[in-house]
């Protein structure tokens, strides 16, 4: 019997210790992110979502990646767009695939993956697909804020309603001359995405070339290429395109060297 109180009595020691280890280390990494937090610094970039960010920190640092992925996503971005390079105007421009009240209608049917997926499963294609990148940590700091920017672009109101201006306008589907979307393309995209598609500054992003988007990418689409042209573009005169310019100019963008797809990433 003594054995046996003795060697109760030393588990019990054993696991008390074992607690106390344990609020050690969490202790030590909560100061640890108080000390990068009040030094101005971000947790890394494989670092969870955790209480030292609030959600309006969570917000803005989704803009943030919104706006310029390639620097405040690095790890996971192999193109040099941004989100908001196809969502204009950081997501809030109708007919531009904004994400203005989307929020709510996820879970949703994806026709690519012919099946349900989440917001997060959303932006994960995005990211393989248009960023020519890799899915971000699900449970990283990242995802979180990517998250919580677009659901701040939603209200109580939205209720899962279709969104006004949601996706890109509905054209006739035309048959696209590269050689007229060529000229097309000299006389009113060059001076904005250089003579060799590959972008100007971080302002206007590339189209095509090794640092574009992939041919997996929604915008590799003819039609829906056409589409965002037709209402976004040029800049200057969005809407001075004929649907005819508009799918010629793709066409003409689509004849152009890009990255492949992996399909090894089929389940995004």
């Amino acid at each position: 019997m003594p054995a046996i109180a003795g060697f109760a009595l030393l588990t019990l020691l054993l696991i008390g210790a074992a607690s106390l280890i344990r609020a050690q280390i969490r202790e030590q990494i909560r100061e640890r992110a108080d000390t990068a937090t009040g030094n101005g610094q971000a947790p890394s970039a494989s670092s969870p979502a955790s209480a030292t960010q609030s959600g309006e920190e969570l917000v803005a640092l989704g803009k943030r990646i919104f706006h310029d992925t390639p620097n405040e996503a690095t790890p996971y971005v192999g193109a040099r767009l941004a989100c908001a390079s196809c969502h204009l105007n950081d997501g809030t421009t109708p007919y531009a695939a904004p994400m203005t009240g989307i929020a709510p209608l996820f879970p949703e049917f994806s026709q690519r993956a012919k099946r349900m997926i989440s917001l997060k499963e959303r932006i994960d294609e995005c990211f393989i697909r248009s960023e020519n990148g890799r899915p971000l940590p699900e449970d990283g700091k990242e995802m979180a804020a990517m998250v919580a920017y677009i659901e701040s672009l939603s209200t109580q109101k939205d209720g899962g309603a279709e969104p006004s201006g949601r996706g890109l306008v509905n054209l006739p589907a035309l048959s696209g001359n590269a050689q007229r979307g060529e000229a097309i393309y000299a006389a009113q995209w060059a001076a904005c995405h250089g003579s060799e598609g590959n972008g100007v500054g971080s302002t206007f992003p590339p189209i095509w070339g090794p640092e574009s988007f992939n041919d997996g990418a929604g915008m590799y689409g003819l039609v829906n290429m056409a589409a965002f042209v037709i209402k976004n573009m040029p800049p200057a005169s969005p809407g001075s395109l004929t649907p005819q310019q508009a799918f010629d100019l793709s066409a003409y963008i689509h004849s152009k060297p890009r990255p492949k797809y992996d399909h090894a990433l089929d389940k995004y």
